[in-house]
Formats: structure tokens, sequence, C-alpha cells
């Protein structure tokens, strides 16, 4: 683990409240601690606008009764193998099933394969989880 490094800031005493408010409905135990997560949030951020290999996930609801979009969402995922570490797949209810895949690779590809899945009628919700591979967070 890496030494910690103590620093100061200065804010508007308005943005600190607001800021105080924000980290404590997050139960966060002390600005330090929020302060270190806004920062590995911009830093994924960074990663993927300078379309790094990224990692991140694809979360979507759809009808599985809609006619021939399972196997639509199987032929697209077939297609992006490469991409694909794992899927997982669940029943929530007679009608609705609720997918995440995770992925690996390159911005480009993953922005495609989230389009390609988003176009299909029958997909109710769809949502990309942008995460890091880590490198840029030593």
């Amino acid at each position: 683990m890496s030494k910690l490094e103590r620093f100061g800031i200065s804010v508007d005493d308005g943005l600190l409240r607001k800021f105080d408010h924000f980290i404590r409905e997050r139960s966060y135990r002390n600005r330090s601690e929020a302060i270190r997560d806004l920062m590995r949030a911009a830093l994924v951020s960074e990663e993927w606008s300078k379309k790094e290999i990224i990692a991140g996930g694809i979360a979507y609801v759809y009808n599985h009764h809609k006619r021939q979009l399972a196997n639509q969402l199987l032929d697209i995922q077939h297609g992006f193998h490469d991409l694909i570490i794992s899927a997982q797949h669940v029943h929530l209810d007679h009608e609705n099933c609720f997918e995440i895949i995770i992925v690996k690779g390159k911005v480009e590809s993953v922005s495609s394969l989230y389009d390609q899945l988003r176009a299909l009628k029958g997909v109710k919700f769809i949502d990309i989880i942008r995460a890091t591979t880590g490198k840029l967070l030593t």
C-alpha cells in the first residue's frame, strides 16, 4: 500500500456545507473517504475518455416473451465474444429478464455492443456501468 499524503484545499463555505450533507447521506465516515472516491471516479472517467482498454458492465432488462429477442441478444453477444468476460441472466418475473454483461476491451467496442443491444425492440432498459482495469488508480 502506498503512503498517505495530506493536502489542504480552500472551498467556499456554502459548497462545503453541501458537500458535508452529500457525504452524510452516503454514510462516509469523513471528507477524505468521499474525496478519494470522487478522485477515483474522475480517473475512471478519464480512462474511458482516452479510449483506453476499459472494464465495465452493460445491464439491461427485456421482455423475454418478445419474439426472437432472446436469440437476437445472444447473437449480438456471440459477435462480441472477445469482449465479454461474463454474463449473468436473472428471471425477474414471468415476463421480464435482467442481464448484466461484464466486458473488458476498447471503449469503441463496448459502445458498439451497447448500441446494438439498445436498438433491439423489447429491451426496456439498458445502461453502461463504467469501471476500470485499475491501471490508472495506482
